[in-house]
């Protein structure tokens, strides 16, 4: 007799790096828009954040799989426990109405003009190779997909869709006196039925200007 596999639990868990000082909100009403020159400096937040950058939540993504849905091989929508569903840019726009199931991702970077430092600033996202469970079972974090949106926006490919690869993606550019954001809604390929367990993997979102 053939014994469907327990379920088991994926999580992804995301952090934001601020690689400089944050921005003080300004009036914002869509995913892009200018901004103010000023003093060279970048600012981003991922799901749960404050406008000053000075905030230590780190948000999960996660997928709790029945036996059912894991012999299934149909692809799994991944929850979030972000509350994050308005703009951190000062007017509270809803530009991801279900937090529960998106992640807000926002970027910018402002220098001085005319010209103070570089054109702009690259978003990344770094993933390992595999997320693991306790009895190092590993899954390919390449399993994991997102795609993008923004409440309002005729554009929400600002920041790029795509899939993890183990390894450093650029997922945008960000002009000078610019800022960007968008929802990434997570997706678990369940390409391959996996040994029981709960599963976990840390991604690493950041913002430079060399």
């Amino acid at each position: 007799m053939n014994t469907a596999p327990p379920p088991f639990l994926l999580r992804l868990i995301g952090a934001g790096l601020v690689v400089s000082a944050g921005l003080h909100a300004l009036p914002a009403q869509a995913w892009s828009l200018t901004v103010a020159a000023a003093s060279r400096r970048v600012f981003l937040h991922v799901g749960n954040g404050t406008a000053d950058g000075n905030n230590g939540t780190v948000n999960l993504v996660s997928a709790n799989l029945t036996a059912a849905q894991l012999l299934s091989g149909t692809p799994q929508a991944m929850t979030s426990n972000s509350t994050q569903s308005t703009s951190l840019y000062g007017d509270g726009y809803s530009t991801c109405p279900t937090p529960s199931t998106q992640v807000i991702i926002g970027a910018s970077y402002r220098r001085s003009n005319p010209g103070n430092g570089p054109a702009s600033a690259t978003l990344r996202v770094t993933s390992p190779a595999s997320l693991t469970n306790a009895a190092g079972d590993t899954i390919p974090f390449s399993q994991i997909s997102w795609t993008v949106s923004a409440a309002g926006s005729s554009a929400p490919n600002v920041i790029s869709a795509g899939t993890f690869n183990g390894a450093t993606q650029t997922l945008a550019t960000v002009p000078a006196n610019t800022y960007i954001e968008n929802c990434h809604t997570f997706s678990y390929a369940n390409s391959a039925i996996r040994a029981a367990g709960t599963y976990n993997g840390r991604v690493t979102y950041t913002l430079s200007s060399p």
